[in-house]
């Protein structure tokens, strides 16, 4: 009689056995399908007019003040969008205009400096490239000698902390008519320096600062008809 039962025990274990384990929808789960391939970034284009530290003399002439200038570059790769920014750099504004093309027409001041790159794009990314960046003085009526290039910092960089000591302001002028004489340097714990710490012919000049304080400074480019740009306003701490 045991063993009858035993027998009965493992007959409903094995039909339990080959008729469980369940139906789950007839199938096993499809493979997931593997994920898109990333949109590659895209490159920096390639700048070509108006040129860098140039006259800008090819323009659509809309009166004294006014031009129209159609800035080119070359495609960069993997780029849906340029985005092309030009700065005035006696005001510091910036325009902004967008082209799916290597070109687009913009209307600036006449007589004035400008500084301009491109920003590239691409659709399926937040990744971009950015230019380097040409400087150009956009022709104005009558004249026969241009200011200087409002002049740009080299060192120390914007916003840097630098050791206490004697510390080396080095700046970056330019002139298409390439007839800078000098430079004067304002410099000081104002935000808007007036003091002037002399002048140079060189693009440096050394400073002696002290401990935990802000410097601000700025630079007068001269030429030799007279003509003067000032520069944006640069600062620095010391440690």
């Amino acid at each position: 009689m045991k063993l009858k039962y035993i027998t009965l025990l493992c007959f409903i274990s094995a039909f339990v056995l080959s008729c469980g384990g369940g139906d789950s929808g007839g199938g096993s789960t499809p493979p997931t399908p593997p994920p898109p391939p990333p949109v590659a970034a895209p490159s920096a284009a390639t700048l070509i007019f108006p040129e860098d530290n140039t006259e800008c003399n090819i323009s659509d002439v809309l009166s004294d003040t006014q031009s129209t200038v159609t800035f080119q570059w070359n495609a960069s790769e993997n780029t849906d969008t340029y985005e092309v920014q030009v700065r005035n750099l006696n005001s510091n504004n910036t325009l902004t205009a967008f082209s799916n093309t290597t070109e687009v027409p913009i209307t600036i001041e006449r007589g004035t400096p400008y500084e301009w790159s491109v920003i590239s794009s691409a659709n399926g990314t937040n990744e971009t490239a950015t230019s380097t960046a040409f400087r150009f003085f956009n022709e104005g009526p009558g004249i026969e000698n241009y200011a200087p290039f409002p002049a740009d910092v080299i060192a120390p960089a914007r916003g840097s902390t630098v050791p206490v000591g004697t510390v080396s302001l080095q700046w970056l002028g330019g002139d298409i008519d390439d007839d800078i004489t000098g430079f004067e340097i304002l410099f000081g714990t104002d935000s808007d320096p007036t003091n002037s710490i002399g002048s140079t012919t060189d693009a440096m000049i050394d400073v002696d600062v002290m401990a935990n304080t802000v410097y601000f400074w700025r630079v007068i480019s001269t030429d030799g008809a007279n003509n003067a740009s000032t520069s944006e306003i640069f600062e620095f701490r010391t440690e």
